[in-house]
């Protein structure tokens, strides 16, 4: 068991995000500096999409990378699960209108989706937050058919030491930079040290390997900040 998120109970974290939901995609703009958007493109970018595969996002927030695989998905089916009803509430109403794209509610580690059931699995900014990150890849690993992706887009840890003390000290100012754009700093510290405590891009490729995942590759962003993974269900 990789334990992921030191910080608080499943209970605690869902009224977080309750609290956050209604600022999340400003704030996600304001501490990212903007990269976030860039970040979601290059994770599709990575993977390949063929007409009428099936997708599934989990943590999906309130919906703007499922809403980006329903749109180069047109024959496809996207299903986006998330743990918290007001991101989905959010999600809901910024997906009426496309048709083919769902959403419902559930938990990471234990999804409510039948086996082999998806070509492509993708997670973004939401692993860090789940307690037992080996249990959410066996859950994704379990989900995907025979020949599926799974991409990863989350929080990372720098190795140069000198680009480690600018993210390090970036960390510390923008729970203050969540204030003014109208969040809460207690909210914002939980989420700094959610990205903080993660494991490195080199642990998350092991880890999934471990879960089964074959042809396991990684690209750091920004330095390191962030990185990209992806793995293959052979």
């Amino acid at each position: 068991m990789t334990k992921t998120n030191h910080l608080k109970n499943e209970d605690e974290v869902n009224q977080l995000f309750t609290r956050v939901a209604p600022h999340y995609d400003k704030l996600n703009n304001v501490i990212s500096l903007g990269t976030q958007k860039l970040w979601r493109k290059k994770l599709l970018a990575g993977l390949e999409f063929k007409p009428g595969v099936k997708a599934l996002d989990i943590c999906c927030g309130t919906g703007d990378l499922a809403i980006a695989m329903a749109k180069r998905l047109p024959q496809g089916r996207v299903t986006g699960v998330d743990f918290n009803a007001a991101m989905l509430k959010i999600a809901k109403r910024k997906t009426k209108a496309i048709p083919n794209l769902i959403l419902i509610n559930g938990d990471a580690m234990n999804l409510p989706l039948d086996d082999e059931s998806f070509d492509i699995v993708t997670i973004g900014f939401g692993l860090r937050n789940v307690p037992d990150a080996d249990k959410a890849l066996a859950e994704i690993y379990r989900v995907l058919k025979p020949g599926g992706q799974l991409g990863v887009l989350e929080m990372s840890q720098p190795t140069n030491s000198l680009v480690k003390l600018g993210w390090k000290a970036y960390f510390k100012a923008f729970p203050y930079l969540a204030k003014v754009a109208g969040g809460h700093i207690k909210d914002y510290q939980y989420l700094q040290k959610t990205s903080q405590q993660f494991v490195s891009a080199k642990q998350l490729a092991k880890m999934m390997e471990d879960a089964g995942f074959k042809s396991v590759n990684y690209t750091p962003l920004n330095l390191g900040a962030a990185a990209l993974h992806f793995g293959i269900k052979e």
